[in-house]
This record gives C-alpha cells, sequence and structure tokens, in this order.
C-alpha cells in the first residue's frame, strides 16, 4: 500500500482549511454553497483505473466532498507528480490519496463498515445500499467494470444505478458522482448548507 508523501506547506494548509472548514480556494472570491464535511469520510475506490480524465474528475470530486480516493492497480496512466501537472488536475494536491498492490490489499487494509461495490450487472439498485460513515464505495474498470471474482468478497453487497435508455453502462465518473452524492444525502451530510466565501490564500477561513 502506498500513500502519497506530504503535500508542500501551501498546500497542506489549503487542504486543511478545505477538511476543517468546508471552503475550497476559489480564484474569483465569489461564495459558493458549502456543508460541512463528513467524519469519518466516504472511501472511493477505484479499482484498476483505465482512463486518466475520468480519475481525474473523481478525484476532483473527492476533494470537493472531502472523500478518501483510493486506486487500486495496476493503473493504466502515470499519477506521478508531473504526469499530475501535465493533465492540469489542479485538485489532486487536496485528495487524500491511497494507491494499493491489489484489490485484496485494499481488503486486508480495509477497516470501517463493510466495502459496498457497484456493477451495472447488480441486482439492487444503489437507493437501496446501506451506506454508513467512513464506508467504502468500489467501482470497477471502465472497460468490464468489476469481475466476477471481485465481486465475490462482497457478497450481497453489490449495488447499481437503473437506467432506462438503450446504454450498457454509466461512464465512471458519473456512477461515482451520483452514488457518492446520494451517499452524503442519505447520511445527512448535505446540510445545513450556507453560502461561504472562500478565504484569503494562505489565511484561515472566518466561520459565521
Amino acid at each position: 500500500m502506498f500513500r502519497r508523501p506530504d503535500l508542500t506547506t501551501e498546500n497542506r494548509k489549503l487542504t486543511t482549511r478545505f477538511a476543517l472548514e468546508g471552503d475550497a480556494p476559489a480564484s474569483d472570491g465569489r461564495p459558493r454553497l458549502r456543508c460541512p464535511p463528513l467524519r469519518p469520510p466516504l472511501r472511493v475506490v477505484l479499482v484498476e483505473p483505465e482512463i486518466p480524465p475520468n480519475t481525474g474528475n473523481v478525484a476532483r470530486l473527492c476533494a470537493a466532498t472531502g472523500s478518501e480516493l483510493h486506486l487500486v492497480k495496476p493503473i493504466a496512466f502515470r499519477i506521478d507528480a508531473k504526469a499530475v501537472r501535465r493533465a492540469g488536475l489542479d485538485y489532486w494536491s487536496a485528495v487524500d490519496l491511497t494507491v494499493h498492490d491489489s484489490l485484496d490489499d485494499f481488503l486486508r487494509a480495509h477497516h470501517g463498515p463493510p466495502p459496498l461495490a457497484f456493477s451495472a450487472l447488480a441486482p439492487r439498485s444503489y437507493l437501496d445500499a446501506p451506506f454508513a460513515p467512513g464506508a467504502s464505495l468500489v467501482f470497477g474498470r471502465e472497460s468490464v467494470g468489476l469481475s466476477p471474482a471481485a465481486l465475490a468478497p462482497f457478497g450481497d453487497r453489490v449495488f447499481g444505478i437503473p437506467t432506462s435508455g438503450p446504454v450498457r453502462s454509466l461512464n465512471l465518473a458519473s456512477a461515482v458522482s451520483i452514488v457518492l452524492y446520494e451517499a452524503l444525502r442519505a447520511l445527512g451530510a448535505l446540510t445545513p448548507a450556507r453560502l461561504g466565501a472562500p478565504s484569503p490564500s494562505g489565511s484561515p477561513a472566518t466561520k459565521p
């Protein structure tokens, strides 16, 4: 299991302020709708991700919600600092990232509520999932999702997103967005919401 090295001092300030205040840095200074961060945070787990923009979108989503991001190898692209800068992932430094050598490695290291898996082939809707603070939400790779062998450890904790149109499955980042925000809603983590002005760079936010 690999965890990213410590952030720079400035990024650490921004990340800490985001985690505690719900305020992320914004260049225009205009207020955004904020809500308190969930504790313990949800964990988004991407198993063998293949498409960099999808992982980038999920990373931004995790930064926006204070959720952890776990990536399970093999990863089909580089995630070192140089590659991240080249891809323009400006929120990458605000993500609590962990990389695991395999799904088994993740499951052995897992603690907290039983992890939940999401698959286009699941018999039950994500709306029926037993979300809990600190839950792990596990998604498969873009091309084939989670294999039967990967789904086996989850037993009946496999859920899907219903669709009505002629598509095989949803985009990975879209699926994560739907599930993650439903989990936050179900846990009451999106309220109370308030308009909050982003803090000046390097200085703490002021709570009302």
